[in-house]
């Protein structure tokens, strides 16, 4: 069998004198220190990065002879061509079989270690070609003419350029608007056309819904809620003390009388009525209904009963429609709208009530139980001592006209007031009552941040400085009950930082600084607040209620 010779018998690999010197002393080293343990770094003087790294190439070589592999040629290859690749393919191919065996042995220091069949079908198949993977990469250049591979790279890539979707930031979405990428997002034309076959991403992103909110053809204005909290909270804003100018009472059966008659009077005693069921008389029940601007043009009414002028009044409107805009400030999930007409100066905020979903039984007995705790915490001379409660109107009610200013601009507006207590020097002074389900350590949090906020906005605007809460569980059942003084409830949350008295009154000035400026004398309009709760947004009405037309007309 014929053996292919892959160096010449004299090939040493260019060993140096000093390698085969020192190979020596470690043979007879290694005789005498075969059995030890622990690697000695100090004796090892290879240099990794200097002219030492042939010592790796030569050990390399005789490892791989010892196990008889294909290794073999290619690190043996890979010691040739440091000398010269060209010569050492030439003297391969044309040797004898016994002298490429003795060659090897003498290269890789085993004599007994030579080529096998496999060598011998490898050294056919590469025709005695010694072959370097490492020269062949260093040897090929990618921009020489004769690279067939770079000559076929086609000018154009086939490949189409990839687009990544848009990130959407939902923590910044006050800067919204024109597209500021390269391609369009839907977010307005964008610098260039978006390549590919893609078709665009509708209500991806900011999508058309998104858009500075002018689809709507009734678009008038809109007030980005962009201000942050703390910028708010260093504006100073003065609130002048409400005033009460007149007052006026709806009977049960509708009739209104401009006079206190239903002015309930507080019962100091509330505290021995816990325990008592508030589900008692929910079956005589009259909820209340929903009288649209019939009930604003009550207070128009009463304005013009007792001669109040109007020249230098700027907003005429419901207590409501206030709360709802200081409540903006920080509660950015409940949708509300308002109905605004401006007539002689004067811009009149009409009460809209948004549709809701049906209640259901739960949903009306909890609405009950608030105005069963207003009866069990007021004196009522109909009800006799130990009388059940039944028979509760909510349509019954006493509202209070009262006068104030915020910031720039002056306000009348009415206020609906469940009882009233007096001092000992027979100053009178009025109460909210309030019910809440039992505090536990899930819903305080949520209580103090939101129901706490709403409480002390109804209270303050009107000056009312004492607000008594009944707690009940989820049977409706009296738990406790709590007596706050209104001025206590913002020192309360102040160092757990939920919200700021200030920061309302803030918010709320530059909604009225916005809208009295926006709208335009004789028109009608449409302030909402909706999803995506990003602004305020206000719209062209259709017509103005008649209640508002007549009374301008009477003034």
């Amino acid at each position: 069998m014929s053996v292919t010779r892959l160096y010449p018998a004299s090939t040493r690999f260019d060993e140096p004198k000093r390698h085969r010197d020192r190979k020596k002393g470690e043979g007879e080293k290694s005789k005498s220190n075969s059995y030890r343990k622990r690697m000695d770094f100090s004796e090892q003087d290879v240099d990794l990065f200097g002219d030492d790294d042939e010592n790796d190439d030569v050990q390399q070589v005789r490892e791989g002879d010892e196990e008889g592999s294909h290794r073999s040629s290619s690190a043996s290859s890979s010691t040739s061509a440091s000398s010269s690749s060209a010569s050492s393919s030439n003297r391969s191919g044309g040797g004898d079989s016994s002298g490429g065996g003795s060659g090897s042995g003498s290269a890789s220091g085993s004599g007994s270690a030579t080529a096998s069949g496999g060598d011998e079908d490898e050294g056919e198949e590469d025709n005695g070609e010694v072959r370097s993977s490492y020269h062949e990469n260093e040897e090929k250049d990618l921009f020489g003419s004769d690279n067939e591979d770079y000559c076929k790279t086609p000018a154009t890539s086939p490949y189409p350029v990839p687009v990544l979707p848009t990130i959407r930031n939902t923590n910044n979405q006050t800067r919204g608007g024109f597209g500021r990428g390269r391609w369009q997002n839907d977010r307005g034309a964008g610098l260039l056309p978006r390549p590919g076959p893609y078709p665009h991403r509708q209500n991806f992103g900011y999508g058309s819904k998104f858009f500075n909110g002018r689809h709507d053809e009734r678009f008038v204005s809109e007030l980005k809620l962009s201000k942050s909290e703390e910028t708010l909270s260093r504006k100073c804003v003065t609130i002048q003390e409400p005033c009460e100018l007149a007052c006026y009472s709806r009977a049960e059966g509708g009739d209104v009388y401009f006079d206190e008659r239903n002015l309930r009077l507080f019962k100091r005693l509330i505290s021995e009525d816990v325990g008592a069921d508030l589900n008692e008389g929910f079956d005589t029940f009259i909820e209340k209904k929903d009288l649209g601007s019939e009930g604003f043009g009550d207070l128009l009414a009463c304005l013009r009963n007792k001669n109040i002028p109007l020249q230098n009044i700027h907003f005429v409107t419901y207590r409501n429609n206030l709360n709802k805009i200081l409540a903006t400030a920080y509660i950015r999930h409940e949708p509300w709208e308002m109905g605004v007409h401006k007539r002689k100066g004067v811009v009149y905020l009409d009460v809209h009530k948004l549709p809701e979903r049906p209640q259901s039984v739960l949903d009306r007995r909890r609405c009950y139980w608030g105005y069963c705790f207003e009866s069990l915490a007021t004196e009522d001379s109909r009800r006799a001592d130990g009388e059940g409660i039944h028979h509760i109107d909510a349509n019954v009610e006493f509202c209070s006209v009262i006068k104030t200013k915020l910031g720039a601009h002056r306000i009348l507006m009415g206020a609906e007031m469940d009882c009233c207590d007096s001092t000992d020097d027979g100053r009178r002074f009025y109460i909210e009552l309030k019910t809440s389900r039992e505090l536990d350590y899930h819903t305080e949090e949520r209580y103090e941040k939101e129901k706490l906020l709403k409480f002390w906005i109804q209270s303050f605007l009107a000056g009312v400085p004492y607000i008594v809460i009944g707690f009940r569980d989820d049977a409706g059942r009296l738990v406790r009950t709590e007596r706050l003084r209104t001025k206590d409830i913002t020192q309360r949350v102040k160092m757990k930082n939920y919200w700021q008295g200030g920061v309302c009154l803030a918010f709320a000035d530059e909604v009225l600084c916005w809208l009295y400026g926006t709208v335009k004398e004789n028109e009608d309009y449409i302030l909402q607040f909706a999803h995506p709760f990003t602004r305020l947004e206000l719209l062209q009405a259709q017509s103005c209620p008649a209640v508002i037309r007549d009374h301008a007309e009477q003034l």
